[in-house]
C-alpha cells in the first residue's frame, strides 16, 4: 500500500522502517515536527478519514502522533513537500471558510464538504496515507494506541498463535517442534 502511494524504493523503505523503530524507542508521545494549528488540521482531516463512532477512530489511535514522528524521522523525505502542501491546504481553507480561521474549527459537515474538494490532491492523498499507516502500524511508531486499529480489523497481536495454526500440518517431517504443542 505505502509503495503504491509513495514513490520509494524498497531498500529506501526499509531504512525507514529501521529508522522509525529506532526513533520510536526515544518518542515520548508529543508533537515536535509539527506546530500546535498543524497538528490540529492534520487531526482533523485523520478524524474524517477514519472518523470515531461506535469505534474508536484516528483521534483515539493518536494518528497525529504517528504522522509527526514518521515526517521527523522515517518519511522525513517528504516533510518539506508536505509542510508547503499543509500550508497550501490551510490558506486555500481560511480563503473558503473566513470565519472559521482553520481547518480544525469548521464543524464536522464543513470539514467533510472541504475534504471532498481537495479529496484528489496531493496533500489529502498523503495524509491519506499516512492516517492508514497510523491508524494499523505497530503502537511503537506513534499511532494505533491500544491496539484499536488492529481491533477494529479484529487482528490479535499475539507471539505465537494456536490451532488452527500447525494444526493440519502438525505431521510434516521438517518441523522440530510439534507447532500445536506451543498452545
Amino acid at each position: 500500500m505505502a509503495t503504491a502511494a509513495v514513490p520509494l524504493p524498497w531498500s529506501v523503505i526499509a531504512q525507514a522502517v529501521h529508522e522509525g523503530h529506532v526513533s520510536a524507542r526515544r518518542g515520548d508521545g508529543t508533537i515536535s515536527w509539527l506546530s500546535a494549528a498543524e497538528a490540529a488540521d492534520i487531526e482533523a482531516v485523520a478524524s474524517q478519514i477514519v472518523p470515531t463512532d461506535d469505534s474508536p477512530g484516528a483521534r483515539e489511535a493518536g494518528v497525529v502522533y504517528f504522522i509527526d514522528r514518521a515526517l521527523a524521522s522515517f518519511f522525513s523525505r517528504l516533510a518539506a513537500d508536505y509542510r508547503a502542501q499543509l500550508a497550501a491546504f490551510q490558506a486555500a481553507c481560511r480563503e473558503r471558510h473566513p470565519s472559521a480561521g482553520s481547518f480544525a474549527a469548521l464543524p464536522s459537515e464543513g470539514q467533510i464538504e472541504y475534504l471532498k474538494e481537495i479529496d484528489q490532491t496531493p496533500f489529502f492523498a498523503t495524509t491519506r496515507l499516512l492516517t492508514l499507516l497510523g491508524m494499523f502500524s505497530l503502537p511503537v511508531y506513534g499511532g494505533n494506541r491500544n491496539g484499536v486499529g488492529w481491533k477494529l480489523l479484529g487482528f490479535e497481536d499475539a507471539h505465537v498463535f494456536g490451532v488452527p495454526f500447525g494444526y493440519y500440518d502438525r505431521g510434516y517431517p521438517g518441523f522440530v517442534i510439534d507447532p500445536v504443542s506451543l498452545k
